[in-house]
């Protein structure tokens, strides 16, 4: 096996040379649960057709969502190989990628931040900002969540943990994490926008909750924490990512786009046309993009022009005066400086290599969380996928995203 490692990505940094042998996308939302339940239990939750299949023993992560629970599409990236093979002792992880993280997929997971710097979580005391010394740490790996309520449309989990990062600071935590169906008259006016009659719609909440559990107050200068919401999805040829952004100066507002996690990506998969960035979701070269919370409008979307759907995830934008924690495999001049929303496209890290999925991410943070004992921060992601014909959606990428169906299939053209 071949890896080759860029720092500061998440899971979607380690792209490995792998041969993945996953389902395809073509797979349908029932065929996945009935493979996920051969192997972890799984939790359904509907709300008449839409449903979403969540995964307690993998932190209560929405492992896919469908509009249609019976025949309808699978829209979260299952890495089946994994899942098959479960959870392995520490002797059988040795050498292998279960060492430093089990990838299962799933297209909406809880995670911590920061990943790198000197208030990393991923990387122990006196270790290396080197892929042998990462290290997902289990409460978002290997422990399970407990489930402690559940109607037919939501479930709610909780866990508790205490991690300690790079600098050596001790954190105990609690969390609380609800996943929630949305009705479509909801989804209507949380989105202000109307999901009439052509649209057939899955959309869900998380609703993400940290708390100091300690006797002292989490401090900027020893180290915070984030939540950090992370969904995979299947890659096309047809998909693009469109994040509207906020017009200003780069003094004040800093890049339009950070691409700064892999260098520079080409224009042919990123481009940039007056305030929004088209990025490609086809799974067919790796590279990250971030946006800064001075930029951000609380949205970032992506349209499957081949499957007509269009995708939406919102976040609830709340006050940050510690900033957002940043994940760099470096020890970091501006450890609160780190981007709101990212964006990533898997694919082959060289030529002759295997992407890890492929698969491609929208993702958002919470700001750093400077906790007081018994505070709790709150991070809310919404995720939407909306089908129907371009007739009928063309009108919803125009008010959400800011612009039309035919800009963002021509953005590659």
């Amino acid at each position: 096996m071949k890896l080759v490692l860029t720092v500061g990505m998440g899971i979607a940094g380690m792209v490995l040379g792998l041969v993945s042998g996953q389902a395809g996308a073509n797979d349908t939302f029932a065929d996945d649960v009935a493979f996920m339940k051969k192997h972890t239990p799984i939790v359904l939750l509907h709300r008449g057709d839409a449903a979403v299949a969540v995964a307690p023993d993998y932190q209560g992560r929405v492992m896919t969502s469908t509009f249609d629970r019976d025949a309808g599409p699978s829209f979260g990236w299952i890495n089946r190989p994994v899942i098959e093979k479960g959870f392995l002792s520490a002797d059988q992880r040795k050498g292998k990628l279960e060492e430093h993280i089990y990838v299962f997929g799933g297209e909406e997971r809880f995670w911590l931040g920061p990943e790198g710097g000197q208030f990393a979580l991923f990387f122990k005391p006196g270790s290396r900002f080197e892929f042998s010394d990462w290290t997902t740490p289990p409460v978002i790996d290997t422990e399970a969540f407990k489930l402690v309520k559940q109607t037919e449309s939501s479930a709610t989990f909780t866990h508790s943990t205490e991690l300690i990062n790079f600098s050596g600071t001790e954190f105990n935590l609690g969390i609380q994490r609800t996943v929630r169906l949305l009705a479509k008259q909801d989804a209507s006016e949380q989105l202000g926008v109307p999901l009439g009659q052509g649209l057939r719609l899955v959309g869900y909440e998380t609703d993400n909750q940290i708390t100091n559990t300690g006797a002292d107050a989490w401090k900027p200068e020893t180290g915070l924490l984030s939540i950090w919401i992370l969904g995979m999805y299947n890659p096309s040829p047809a998909t693009t990512v469109v994040i509207p952004f906020k017009a200003g100066d780069a003094q004040t507002r800093g890049p339009e786009v950070n691409d700064a996690y892999f260098g520079k990506v080409p224009p042919e998969y990123l481009r940039v046309q007056k305030q929004t960035v088209f990025f490609r979701g086809d799974g067919t070269r790796r590279g990250k993009i971030g946006i800064s919370p001075q930029r951000s409008k609380g949205i970032a979307g992506s349209y499957d022009a081949s499957g007509q759907v269009l995708n939406i995830v919102t976040y609830n934008v709340q006050e940050s005066p510690h900033g957002f924690v940043n994940s760099m495999w470096e020890m970091q001049d501006q450890p609160y400086s780190g981007d709101v929303i990212n964006a990533y496209n898997d694919g082959s890290p060289e030529p002759g290599a295997a992407p890890l999925g492929p698969f491609y991410e929208l993702e958002t943070s919470s700001p750093a969380a400077a906790l007081q004992p018994g505070e709790t921060m709150r991070h809310i992601q919404r995720t939407y996928h909306i089908h129907g014909s371009e007739e009928h959606l063309n009108p919803l990428a125009k008010q959400l995203l800011g612009v039309d169906l035919n800009s963002v299939k021509a953005a590659f053209r």
